[in-house]
């Protein structure tokens, strides 16, 4: 009786399926892929129809005839093919994936007992290479290996279905049969926040730059200050996305890696906004500590920290730079001004603001593989490292963290979660997630924040940046140009230009961070970053039809 029980009731359902196993077939009823579409509603990853063929080596009569259409068709070795057919320890083969409708067609017309086909889906990607690292791509199971692919896999992939044909003992197919039908259940589709012309005017700017400079790599990133939402993201060299290098699993990596999210790097000079962001509040909160805005500081062009000298990168000849103040220390970049800031400010002031902009963290971007970055535990800090982290040296951020950390210090002090996701919804229109803006603290005040960005305003107006300034346009933005370390050492001659730029400078609507990784000739970030952010901000100016604003 206890045994009867046991197979009655605990083991019922894995016999009923072995008993189904065996006297059924499947023809499987692949799901639709859940498609991805820009802000905009521009398809950016969608579905073409395809074919799996499959054989049974148990039902096919005539394998050496069906070997020899099947090769004569795929291209394949006779002998493979014949092998697989006649293998009848196994009940099922797959014999060519993705193929095409006129493929399937001839199978048909040759009347091939024990082979048959079943719909299948291949991924496309109208735009190629366009947000490549971010949109990613798939496996030839249809599962999400890199980028919004993968990480919003879940979503996308749907559940596959179905059709069940009753059969005989070696798998033939009964005569007068009936099949069971159950449906696939397709994916959902998910839209993102990037939008495919701003992506498109990015990457043009970039791949130029790329060329010109005979430059190692260069990036971009474009977000919307209000909100942090991602509007591009540039990672060059790219590749196709319907044709990635599957069979170099090295290039595959190091080209589908989206760098702005998950590589590291010292910022240099575009660090400066974080430090005069931390003096200003500092200031206005009445902090004695802090330097005001009129302060002068000395004309003296180096700095002795710890027996540590630090220059400024002009050689202050002819007076350059002699006795200025915050905004003309900006305009002018020099580093040991934000020496003075920073070990004024002292290490537990300025390491509460390195934590509220979000450094040595996450910023909680929806992406795999996201970088936190490097900063010195606040315990282990002397001063020669303050000194340094001032003028972004001896700290390591992400492009992605940077970029937040400046529309953060330029929009009113509000620092949101960077997000690549707008909304998720089925195929009918039916909404089941949307991406709301939310806020994560409060890095400085809206007071400090307007003054420091009319200072930026000035850096591109009359200093530093003033290659991306826009004629009508109120931009602001801050230069930036970092040696590069191997091996704990000064690599000689390798340097990284970047630009972080925003504009309208008194209402930021669109920030833009370039990275340009070891250009050829000119190297400073005013004279091969900031025209990149130019074109950029040109190209977002033209396509959304915005006026001009004074400046």
């Amino acid at each position: 009786m206890s045994r009867f029980l046991y197979v009655q009731l605990i083991w019922r359902e894995d016999l009923v399926y072995r008993a189904l196993d065996q006297w059924t077939r499947e023809i499987p009823v692949t799901a639709s892929r859940g498609r991805i579409f820009d802000r905009n509603g521009e398809l950016l990853a969608g579905n073409e129809s395809a074919y799996t063929v499959y054989a049974r080596a148990n039902a096919v009569k005539d394998p050496e005839y069906s070997a020899r259409v099947l090769s004569s068709l795929t291209g394949l070795g006779y002998d493979g093919i014949y092998q697989k057919l006649t293998d009848r320890s196994r009940s099922e083969i797959t014999v060519v994936k993705q193929a095409e409708k006129s493929f399937v067609r001839s199978i048909e017309g040759a009347n091939l007992p024990g082979v048959y086909y079943a719909r299948d889906n291949k991924r496309i990607y109208p735009y190629g290479s366009l947000a490549g690292q971010v949109i990613g791509f798939t496996s030839e199971g249809k599962s999400g290996t890199t980028g919004v692919e993968l990480f919003y896999n879940s979503f996308l992939k749907g559940e596959d279905g179905e059709i069940l044909y009753d059969t005989d003992l070696v798998g033939v197919e009964l005569e007068g049969a009936s099949a069971a039908y159950l449906p696939a259940t397709d994916g959902l589709d998910v839209t993102l926040t990037l939008d495919y012309r701003i992506q498109a005017i990015a990457e043009e700017a970039m791949g130029r730059v790329l060329e010109t400079s005979s430059a190692k790599a260069a990036q971009a990133v474009v977000i919307d200050p209000g909100d942090f939402s991602v509007l591009a993201m540039v990672n060059l060299p790219c590749f196709d996305l319907n044709d990635p290098p599957r069979d170099d699993l090295s290039a595959l990596n190091a080209l589908s890696r989206n760098r702005l999210v998950s590589d590291i790097y010292e910022p240099g000079s575009t660090f400066k906004i974080i430090t005069a962001a931390a003096d200003l509040e500092e200031y206005l909160r009445g902090n004695p500590a802090a330097l005001p805005p009129d302060h002068i500081f000395p004309s003296s062009r180096t700095r002795s920290v710890d027996g540590t000298t630090i220059k400024c990168w002009s050689d202050h000849k002819n007076g350059k730079h002699a006795n200025q103040t915050l905004a003309e220390a900006l305009n002018n970049s020099c580093n040991p001004c934000f020496v003075d800031l920073a070990l004024s400010l002292g290490t537990e002031t300025f390491y509460s603001y390195l934590g509220a902009f979000r450094f040595g963290r996450a910023t909680g971007v929806d992406f795999s593989g996201e970088s936190i970055g490097m900063l010195l535990p606040e315990a282990t800090v002397r001063d020669c490292d303050l000194a340094r982290i001032g003028f972004g040296q001896t700290i390591a951020v992400s492009p992605l963290q940077l970029a937040c950390a400046a529309a953060s210090a330029v929009n009113g002090g509000y620092y949101y979660t960077p997000h690549l996701l707008k909304s998720i919804s089925a195929d009918d229109g039916y909404v089941l997630q949307r991406t709301e803006k939310t806020l994560i603290g409060r890095t400085i005040g809206e007071e400090a924040s307007a003054m420091l960005a009319g200072m930026l305003e000035g850096v591109v107006r009359d200093g530093s940046g003033k290659h991306a300034y826009i004629e009508g346009y109120r931009v602001g933005g801050k230069t930036g140009t970092a040696q590069k370390y191997e091996n704990g050492q000064i690599a000689q001659g390798k340097y990284v230009s970047s630009f972080v730029g925003f504009f309208p400078a008194d209402k930021p609507r669109y920030l833009a961070l370039v990275i340009v990784d070891e250009p050829q000739g000119s190297y400073y970030g005013s004279t091969v970053a900031a025209p990149c952010a130019k074109e950029i901000f040109e190209g977002i100016i033209d396509v959304m039809n915005i006026a001009p604003s004074g400046g």
